[in-house]
């Protein structure tokens, strides 16, 4: 299966019989309830609400919302409510998380830890995918945000949790290019020597390719040019970067002056995870949510 555009996922989901439900705690923030309630009245999920109520009804209120279409929880207790959504998550009885009116280090906190959190996985890391106007399908850059100076085999976790996110929107076999400034094996170039033993050891589920340069593993004219072959030049699915700062970079330069749209979420948990800045656009928010929701629905 092809992705071909944002749109495509967005039907995809308001065709689900059952809608997703998502956790937002503490949900006392404007921002976040602004798009959360984009999605629920555009069909696309069930939100649930955790946190203070009576901040939670005014917000409703102003937003044109009304509070008795939702389902609110009361926590007035910041970390309890991001606990209560940890216990539901692990009881299936919501689909993803949302970060609320909280520093992502405190939601974070909560979530991995090892007794009453929900991590899954050693290694939680950050998918942002993206529509671009100048690729022919919906692609992931990771980890653009979390994962700092990755290890080796961080990165190989991070492609699983990535694999794991396609196979769940209908991409079986993903095309994965570990990206580096060259396509050759340098010694004295770390990336591109990582690259290569991800390659030989493989991650299960995907096609694997790298070293590979970003425009080989974009651009099928530049690969043809230098007659790189491989299934996946100019047809990835995935990009790996070598770093947050490079990752971080690409994205925000894809979208700021490329044109790009972008929803990024956290794997490596039982359920993913949405941390979406202030910032962030108001479809940033909502592609997020979308994306959050489809993925978390396995």
């Amino acid at each position: 299966m092809i992705i071909k555009n944002f749109e495509q996922l967005k039907d995809r989901l308001r065709a689900m019989p059952v809608k997703r439900r998502v956790a937002v705690t503490p949900a006392q923030d404007e921002h976040t309830l602004e798009a959360v309630c984009h999605a629920w009245k555009d069909g696309m999920v069930e939100p649930v609400l955790i946190g203070d109520e009576p901040a939670i009804r005014e917000i409703l209120d102003k937003l044109g919302v009304h509070a008795e279409d939702m389902t609110i929880i009361d926590v007035k207790d910041p970390i309890e409510s991001i606990q209560k959504a940890a216990d539901m998550a692990r009881a299936g009885e919501v689909d993803c998380i949302m970060k609320g009116k909280t520093e992502t280090g405190a939601l974070m906190k909560v979530l991995v830890n090892k007794e009453h959190g929900i991590r899954k996985s050693d290694t939680m890391s950050l998918v942002g995918f993206m529509e671009s106007p100048h690729y022919h399908k919906v692609f992931a850059i990771t980890d653009p945000a979390l994962l700092t100076y990755p290890t080796k085999e961080q990165k190989k976790a991070a492609i699983a949790n990535a694999v794991s996110a396609f196979h769940a929107l209908g991409v079986e076999q993903p095309k994965v290019a570990v990206l580096a400034a060259v396509e050759k094996v340098n010694p004295k170039m770390k990336e591109t020597v990582e690259a290569a033993e991800i390659k030989a050891e493989g991650v299960e589920g995907c096609i694997i390719e790298g070293p590979i340069s970003y425009d080989l593993a974009m651009d099928p004219d530049a690969a043809s040019i230098k007659g790189y072959e491989s299934p996946v030049a100019g047809d990835a699915d995935l990009l790996v970067v070598p770093d947050l700062v490079s990752g971080n970079i690409a994205a925000k330069t894809i979208t700021v002056i490329g044109g790009g749209r972008t929803g990024g979420v956290v794997l490596g948990a039982r359920v993913p995870v949405l941390l979406v800045s202030r910032a962030a656009s108001a479809d940033d928010k909502y592609m997020s949510i979308v994306l959050a929701a489809l993925v978390g629905k396995n």
